[in-house]
């Protein structure tokens, strides 16, 4: 079952944008006032957050994938000069803040399910790609045992909201904050902080900070660690969007701060400590790299500095001679019914790794492992398909070039020549490319992971 934009990972709302842009009812006059009412029922305790800034607000972001330097850098050349690709971005990115305006807030207390634990407040998702083998009867209302269909979304999954509005509100907050941060315009701060508050901190509506049912499978009872994905995959835009609100959004305070800040660090307690966390932290593929970028993102934003360079220095010797072919591909990904979507999908999870890196001392883009694979190789490697200079050879049930774009960009801002003379042959994802905006790969093919 295909994705709607708003349903699919990061950067996938721009899908919609080019609608957006040619909408005119896009200009939502009165909208802030207009969902005071509306989030208010929502989340009572945050609807009227305090006015003032939070105090000692850092001048540049502390984000951890995005390079902070870089984003203030690109404000104060959007306020004071003119660029017709950064104010073309900006038109862009500032139509999808718009949407997110009337949009949300999302909470985990939404849906109409119950996890297996009796509370509502955790996380709750099915595996995608697992469906059932007999009709359901009074005497086997799931229809087990259930069977693994690569690439094949049951749609079942999307009868539980969890997944659908995590990944809205993932978006929203990124987006919003974003917006913010280049245009000045509160609304978009305090709408931003008012969905971060009400899926994350307000009591009456917050999540667990766990995974414990994420892409369970009916009828089943073994570790389920892939669900870790649900959140890895897109969860630092979130970590980043506070470390932006921290540097004076209005209305995020130093309580706000401590919140994420306590929310975030149980977290990467659960990751690292219990099962699901641990198996997902041990699988060889994509799983992995999210796995571990998402844990050293939350290290370097709770400040803990050494644990975030153990972890990115940790997959250069566990994971990259197993995903990095000395021919550039990944042998763990082609494999799939999906090998184009899934090999770009871990070439994101691996450059995001290596923005945080640069932030701690490692190098990941100049490793190369014993074999002569590296991360420069692999990028080179998907180039070819990318620009339409060759066909991509492996399966791939749904082929959109656009899916390499960012990933090629990351390379080339690290002076790989290759990648470089691409650049002007990439397919820019439908909706536009934000890229000077928000320099970090992300994921723009809309396509659930599992």
């Amino acid at each position: 079952m295909p994705l709607t934009p708003r349903h699919a990972p990061a950067g996938s709302w721009r899908l919609a944008v080019g609608a957006l842009l040619t909408a005119a009812a896009v200009a939502v006059g009165g909208t802030a006032a207009a969902n005071t009412t509306e989030a208010a029922a929502h989340s009572p305790a945050h609807a009227a957050a305090p006015a003032h800034r939070r105090p000692n607000s850092p001048a540049v972001p502390r984000t951890v994938v995005l390079d902070g330097g870089q984003l203030a850098a690109t404000r104060a050349e959007l306020r004071t000069g003119w660029n017709p690709v950064l104010d073309a971005e900006l038109k862009t990115l500032t139509a999808g803040a718009r949407h997110e305006l009337t949009q949300g807030p999302w909470s985990v207390t939404d849906k109409t399910q119950t996890p297996p634990g009796g509370d509502k407040h955790d996380y709750l998702s099915e595996a995608p790609y697992w469906w059932p083998t007999e009709p359901a009867t009074s005497a086997n209302p799931w229809g087990c045992p259930y069977v693994d269909k690569d690439g094949d979304v049951n749609p079942a999954v999307y009868g539980i909201s969890d997944h659908d509005e995590r990944g809205e509100m993932f978006t929203a907050v990124y987006t919003l904050t974003l917006a913010w941060y280049y245009t000045g315009d509160a609304d978009y701060a305090r709408r931003a902080e008012l969905d971060v508050r009400t899926w994350f901190t307000d009591p009456a509506t917050a999540m667990n900070p766990n995974l414990d049912y994420a892409q369970f499978v009916p009828c089943g009872t073994a570790v389920r660690g892939e669900g870790v994905i649900d959140f890895s995959q897109q969860f630092t835009d979130v970590i980043d969007a506070t470390a932006i609100l921290d540097a004076g959004a209005p209305g995020w305070t130093t309580a706000d701060h401590d919140a994420m800040d306590t929310w975030y660090r149980d977290f990467l307690n659960w990751n690292q400590t219990s099962a699901n966390g641990k198996a997902e932290f041990a699988q060889p593929n994509n799983h992995g790299s999210f796995a571990a970028m998402e844990d050293a993102a939350l290290a370097l934003a709770t400040g803990q500095t050494g644990l975030a360079r153990s972890l990115a220095e940790g997959v250069e010797t566990r994971l990259l001679p197993g995903q990095l072919a000395a021919n550039g591909s990944e042998p763990l990904e082609i494999t799939r019914t999906r090998s184009w979507h899934y090999s770009t999908f871990n070439l994101t999870a691996l450059t995001r790794l290596a923005q945080i890196g640069r932030k701690v001392g490692v190098d990941l883009w100049s490793y190369t492992t014993p074999a002569g694979g590296n991360l420069r190789r692999s990028v080179d490697f998907v180039v070819p398909a990318a620009t339409g200079a060759a066909a991509w050879p492996y399966p791939e049930l749904d082929f959109q070039a656009f899916a390499a774009d960012d990933v090629i960009r990351a390379a080339a801002a690290e002076g790989d020549r290759t990648a470089e003379a691409a650049l002007p042959r990439l397919a820019p994802p439908p909706g536009g490319d934000l890229w000077a905006l928000e320099p970090a790969p992300e994921q723009l093919d809309p396509v659930v992971s599992g």
